[in-house]
């Protein structure tokens, strides 16, 4: 093999769909440290053409991963800070006169961006929450009686504080069903909490984080985990675990179709960010919190919108199911 030709090999490795990824992953890990589990289920998202919602107390990352995965991409970024005095056509955009032609000409609004940053999505009401939900379901918008549509690749990176603090409103279940994967940050341990601090002696590293990969290959990465085989005996264990939520004497909700296939799509995408071109039971045993607890209903009072409750009812459900051979 001649220089030439160890140089094109070099290349087309560098931007084979594993090192992408590997290049996104690591660029957030660079600011976001100590969260490697968070990452990945963010990115597995971004990859199955899902939604992220991180919810955790204040100050403890959440807008920082957000920012961190925007910053790695080539992609259009609006950040939006949910207020309660926040309208729909804050985030949609609306029609304005244009005096020279006397025409109303549509101006669009920050949704129309390839990452969105939903700062706070519970500090609005839910009639402005559900300004996202076709936008998040179909990649689209109606406004007006118009129809228009997003650019792929289009992620909505949202988070919450827990519903239980001031001034916040509970998310209703429309909205929660259309995020893919709901994560928490948790607090750094305190090796990793040090480096935090010894990382911001000069201010923010996130700043300074460049892009990596572009919206192309984003798109690329995101067809190649459609073609992740999930063999019939899993996709039978998915629906196991689907319908023993519907079954549960401790859920008043259980799974929809809708959940199931969100889970199939991530168990695809975590299978691809692992590195295999398969789905396996651990696949889904690791997506059943973070997909589907946001998507079920306890029967009592204090079970509904508790999330640490719905975690504990599909962890006990995971445990007694038989896992396929």
């Amino acid at each position: 093999m001649n220089l030439s030709q160890t140089a094109e090999a070099t290349q087309v490795l560098a931007s084979s769909p594993q090192a992408n990824l590997q290049r996104l992953l690591e660029n957030v890990g660079a600011v976001v440290l100590g969260k490697p589990e968070v990452i990945r289920l963010a990115i597995v998202a971004l990859l199955a053409e899902g939604h992220v919602l991180i919810e955790d107390v204040p100050g403890v990352g959440k807008t920082l991963l957000a920012r961190a995965i925007a910053a790695s991409l080539d992609c259009s970024f609006r950040r939006l800070q949910f207020t309660p005095d926040l309208l729909p056509s804050d985030i949609l955009g609306s029609s304005v006169y244009h005096a020279a032609t006397g025409d109303f000409v549509f101006k669009p609004g920050p949704i129309f961006a390839n990452v969105i940053l939903a700062d706070e999505i519970n500090r609005t009401t839910p009639r402005t929450q559900s300004a996202l939900l076709e936008a998040m379901s179909d990649g689209q918008v109606s406004v007006e009686g118009n129809t228009h549509v997003l650019e792929p690749p289009f992620l909505v990176l949202a988070t919450q504080n827990p519903f239980e603090f001031e001034g916040t409103y509970v998310l209703p279940e429309s909205q929660l069903d259309r995020f893919m994967i709901r994560i928490r940050m948790g607090y750094p341990v305190r090796a990793e909490e040090r480096n935090i601090l010894t990382s911001h002696r000069r201010g923010e590293p996130v700043e300074k984080l460049h892009s990596v990969i572009s919206a192309e290959e984003i798109l690329n990465l995101q067809q190649a985990v459609r073609h992740v085989r999930v063999d019939d005996a899993i996709a039978e264990y998915l629906l196991d675990l689907v319908h023993a939520t519907r079954e549960s004497e401790d859920l008043h909700v259980g799974v929809s179709t809708r959940g199931a296939l969100t889970l199939y799509r991530a168990s695809q995408s975590l299978a691809f960010v692992s590195g295999r071109d398969y789905v396996v039971p651990d696949d889904i045993k690791s997506l059943a919190v973070p997909v589907l607890a946001h998507r079920v209903i306890g029967k009592s009072f204090l079970q509904a919108g508790e999330f640490g409750a719905a975690e504990a009812i599909i962890r006990d459900i995971v445990d007694r199911l038989r896992v396929p051979s």
